[in-house]
């Protein structure tokens, strides 16, 4: 396992156009990522997700369980005889009673009718809500499904499948928010309750698929699903949700299915604390540097970096450098201080384990053992092999195949462009300590990209403002699929940075909201993703209102906020990148919630995204939208020719950074079990680094056992990853996060 430490070990992972479509593929490799456990719960309990884990979103694509909602749902309460108690019983009245009160002052039990177009109430919601929110709704999630096993007539998919398909629909609507508030919004107090409530909601999803004799009548109708008179929707819905039980447990015996339950809380909680480990780490590191420190980074990082430090309540003349992606990429790539940048790229790479308190390697032995023996719960021999099972790759071999010709073609590519940066240096008269090392790449590539394209990326940061990025994906997402979006301003989301906006048909027809989240800042997750508060469906309960039909899509980016915000090339085509998803989530036109939306197979769920980033690099859409933010020329032709010569510049290394995590996860997982369960007396770290030995070719970067933890964790089962920066396996906590860049 390990990162071939080329550059690979860089501290993020630019997406490689040549191999966009790789990651189709791809997402079906070893290991799920380390998800929390409180997100994936969209439109109702009704798809609850299992608790070993986006994503992308991973976001982001994912195992679903019970109900309709991508929920990562497990009670400890409600069993099913409880659920029977009588309404005339003291017990019920006094429940019914205290469930009265709590719905009446909890904001998340209480009707939104009176919010625009039944969106969360975000400034009346606290941390301290959602612990008996969540009781409340778990509890009414179990009684929908109660409902289904008590009736006793026939089993059929109208009186089983269809009413299972729209249950819970409250925790759906309490998960959806504290899912997307854990990555975006995630504070100290919102991550106690993450860490509470990850096992207990890991043991509702238990208690959900475990329900005496719901799977019975969830069978039965799929045993006959050919001979019901079913549309093909019907039949896939069927099918699907008999798989989701399945890969879940539910044919266990009830022993087997108790030591499963513990073991999926139990990876609950371990991956909830590793996301909020790295969380952590980079919400408080920050490289405190004076303007002299600041050498060779472009006037939009300076201004950046010192907004930074106005935000930490910095001195005057103080610049700071966090770990945010927004940050420490662009400084890696142009500081000329090569003490500072390997500062910072150490950093980057040890995060999750730059506090004795905050160890993600010891969480990662624990979490590979833990999938290793949930995967033999199903007669598989990895998790790998349990993970292709649901993936249209299908076998652990067919990744390996693609992995292998991808691996050493970019290989020799890698090489060549190293050799390339070490000629430059050279020639340059410069003598580097060791050679060229990972936190050098960016900055000679940077060079020798100049000198052999005479290609100034900065020059093309005018041109790309943020608000004329936007302006160019709406007008694209217009020509495209005749969709308008209007801004409003007038209602309060859960940051002041955030819009909203109502996207409509041509015909005037509200389709779906759509959140637009651009700025890095504390408590946020330092990726890129496509999320949803509340997913399309036409399977409603009877009484709700037919607005809960109208999808709510979250585009979540990370950009350096600036006085206008200028984008690079990459962050550009990441916005236009997980506007893909957005689609994806925005048009969606089914029936029922568990196909609805980003509910495809997570070795597909890439291609929206990877179809739209391509239009951004269209000339006519370059040349019509992107402007100089202060003159309003359009972008020069001679630019545009040098950004398409040099298109393909780099892709060696770029294919590598992210191949070589793949490959490696792949060819070492089974190495590290094999050792951990030979030598359980060797440290964690130095398992890591035997295998990081064992793996490492194409090298020109020293292997850290923090990286390595990193690969253990990679989001290569269940996530939907695109433009992956591989480096920070990040969880995917909102519901359907997909697209994690």
């Amino acid at each position: 396992m390990t990162c071939r430490s080329s550059p690979s070990c860089l501290p993020s992972f630019h997406r490689s156009q040549p191999l966009a479509s790789l990651f189709a593929l791809l997402a079906v490799a070893t290991i799920s990522p380390p998800r929390s456990l409180a997100f994936q719960l969209t439109r109702g309990s009704r798809r609850i997700l299992a608790s070993s884990l986006p994503s992308p979103h991973s976001s982001t694509a994912f195992q679903r369980t019970p109900g309709n909602s991508r929920c990562h749902l497990s009670s400890i309460t409600a069993q099913s005889s409880a659920l029977k108690m009588t309404a005339t019983s003291p017990s019920a009245s006094c429940a019914a009673a205290a469930a009265s009160t709590l719905a009446s002052s909890n904001p998340l039990l209480q009707s939104w009718s009176s919010q625009p177009f039944n969106l969360p109430p975000f400034a009346e919601i606290t941390p301290a809500h959602f612990k008996p929110a969540f009781d409340v709704a778990m509890e009414n999630h179990l009684a929908d499904l109660q409902k289904i096993v008590d009736d006793e007539s026939e089993p059929t998919f109208d009186n089983v499948v269809a009413p299972y398909d729209r249950a819970g629909p409250q925790l759906g609507k309490v998960g959806s928010v504290f899912g997307n508030l854990c990555s975006s919004k995630n504070t100290d107090e919102l991550q106690k309750v993450q860490s509470e409530m990850s096992p207990i909601l890991s043991k509702h999803n238990s208690a959900a698929m475990f329900l005496p004799g719901l799977f019975g009548k969830i069978n039965a109708v799929y045993e006959k699903r050919h001979d019901s008179g079913l549309n093909s929707e019907q039949i896939r819905l069927v099918e699907r949700i008999h798989l989701d039980f399945t890969r879940s447990g539910a044919a266990f015996d009830e022993a087997t299915q108790k030591e499963y339950a513990e073991l999926k809380a139990e990876l609950a909680g371990l991956t909830t604390q590793f996301q909020q480990n790295v969380m952590k780490d980079e919400e408080t590191y920050e490289m405190v540097l004076k303007k002299e420190d600041m050498s060779g980074c472009p006037d939009g990082l300076v201004e950046a970096a010192r907004q930074a430090a106005i935000d930490r309540n910095k001195a005057d003349g103080e610049y700071v450098i966090t770990l945010s992606r927004s940050l420490v990429e662009p400084f890696l790539t142009f500081s000329d201080r090569r003490d500072l940048r390997e500062q910072a790229w150490r950093a980057w790479t040890r995060r999750g384990e730059l506090d004795d308190d905050r160890d993600n390697l010891s969480i990662a032995t624990k979490i590979l053992k833990l999938r290793k023996k949930q995967a033999e719960y199903h007669g598989c021999k990895t998790f790998a092999e349990y993970q292709c099972l649901d993936r249209m790759a299908k076998t652990p071999e067919n990744v390996m195949q693609l992995l292998e010709n991808v691996w050493e073609r970019a290989k020799k590519a890698a090489d060549r462009e190293r050799e390339a940066l070490e000629e430059f240096v050279k020639e340059s008269g410069e003598t580097l300590d060791g050679g060229i090392q990972a936190w050098d790449w960016r900055f000679y590539a940077t060079k020798v990209k100049a000198a052999k394209y005479d290609m100034d990326e900065t020059l093309l940061k005018p041109y790309l403002s943020l608000d004329a990025v936007t302006k160019a994906f709406f007008a694209v997402s217009g020509n495209l699929f005749g969709l308008t979006y209007e801004k409003r301003d007038d209602v309060e989301l859960y940051h002041e940075d955030v819009n909203l906006y109502e996207v409509k048909n041509k015909d005037g027809k509200l389709v779906s909201l759509f959140i637009h989240d651009n700025f890095a800042r504390p408590f946020k997750a330092s990726v890129a993703w496509m999320s949803e508060y509340r997913s399309q469906t036409r399977n409603l309960p009877v009484d709700a209102d037919e607005i809960e039909q109208i999808p709510i899509v979250s585009n979540n980016n990370n950009f350096a906020k600036g006085s206008p915000t200028l984008l690079s090339f990459d962050d550009a085509t990441t916005l236009f990148h997980e506007g893909g998803h957005g689609h994806h989530g925005m048009l969606s036109d089914a029936t029922y919630s568990r196909l609805s939306s980003t509910s495809v197979l997570t070795d597909f769920v890439e291609l929206p995204s990877q179809l739209m980033e391509h239009w951004f690099e269209e000339p006519e859409v370059l040349k019509k939208f992107c402007r100089h933010y202060e003159t309003g020329e359009e972008i020069p032709e001679e630019l545009l020719a040098k950004l398409k010569a040099a298109k393909d510049f780099n892709q060696g290394f770029e294919t590598i950074e992210y191949t070589s995590v793949l490959y490696s996860t792949w060819q070492c997982t089974h190495l590290i079990i094999m050792m951990i369960l030979i030598s359980p007396s060797l440290s964690t770290r130095s398992w890591i680094g035997l295998v990081c030995l064992r793996a490492s070719s194409c090298v020109t970067a020293p292997v850290t056992s923090s990286t390595c933890s990193v690969l253990l964790l990679m989001p290569l089962g269940t996530m939907c990853i695109c433009g992956p920066r591989f480096s920070m396996p990040m969880p995917l906590l909102p519901s359907r996060r997909v697209g994690m860049s």
